[in-house]
């Protein structure tokens, strides 16, 4: 990567834009600013229409904030974050940003900012990498952050018929050889078409998976009984008062229901 690098700048506050804005240009060698956004939905056009090499994001701003504004993006630049709240400077780390400047920015904790970035591009040079881990890692992360949509049923089919089954209505998911089946309060039992591993993805953390071939609704658990070698028997409240052995690796999980 050529030096000067491509420079976003994204923040809501005049005052703190400018004054990042003179610091940086301090340091002409490092930093060429080839735009600045006053929030998250800017700041999308800037970085689509400059792709630039680094931005200086602050993360409290309307429409998006800092977070919600890179969860969009596809292509991640080096990411500085710039904020006047402390407690985000743990998540902006946990979140493999490059680093974060607590406002008001001052030149010599700048110039720790520099020193960072050019190692972080050195480093990269030398292994031959095109990109950098910060990034990588940042949207990795972001990706996982992404809320869920919520589900509320599931669709089977039952003859010519879709039936939307409501989650409060199923005890369990069971997998029998290349099938997974759908189990009901009333008994009831349906062919799906998701793995289970999909449906783990899928399903609200009431859902637990106890085995390689059992998920189960902890809400509709009667009891839960010791068996050999640290596994458990699950016990659930439907009509049939449905048995399920857990897995010997998923111990933790039933140990953490017994202590709750």
């Amino acid at each position: 990567m050529n030096f000067p690098l491509k420079t976003i700048l994204i923040d809501d506050e005049p005052l703190a834009l400018s004054r990042l804005r003179r610091l940086l240009e301090k340091h002409q060698e490092t930093f060429i600013i080839v735009a600045e956004a006053k929030n998250g939905a800017e700041g999308l056009l800037e970085i689509d229409k400059h792709n630039p090499d680094v931005i200086f994001l602050d993360i409290e701003m309307p429409l998006l904030n800092g977070f919600e504004m890179l969860a969009k993006l596809t292509k991640m630049p080096l990411v500085v974050f710039s904020t006047a709240y402390d407690q985000y400077a743990i998540r902006a780390f946990e979140e493999n940003s490059v680093d974060y400047l607590l406002k008001p920015v001052e030149n010599d904790r700048l110039l720790k900012t520099i020193e960072k970035i050019r190692n972080i591009l050195q480093a990269g040079f030398k292994t031959g990498e095109s990109h950098n881990p910060y990034s990588d890692n940042l949207l990795r992360l972001l990706e996982e952050m992404k809320p869920k949509k919520e589900i509320f049923s599931l669709s089977v089919k039952s003859g010519d018929k879709i039936l939307l089954i409501p989650l409060t209505e199923i005890t369990h998911f069971e997998a029998e050889e290349k099938y997974v089946f759908l189990n009901t309060l009333d008994g009831q039992k349906y062919l799906l078409n998701y793995t289970l591993t999909s449906l783990e993805e899928k399903l609200p953390t009431h859902f637990l998976r106890i085995s390689r071939a059992g998920i189960v609704n902890s809400h509709h658990i009667k009891e839960i009984q010791k068996h050999f070698n640290g596994k458990y028997v699950v016990v659930m409240r439907d009509k049939k008062v449905s048995q399920l052995q857990s897995g010997s690796t998923y111990g933790e999980v039933i140990r953490h229901l017994l202590d709750n």
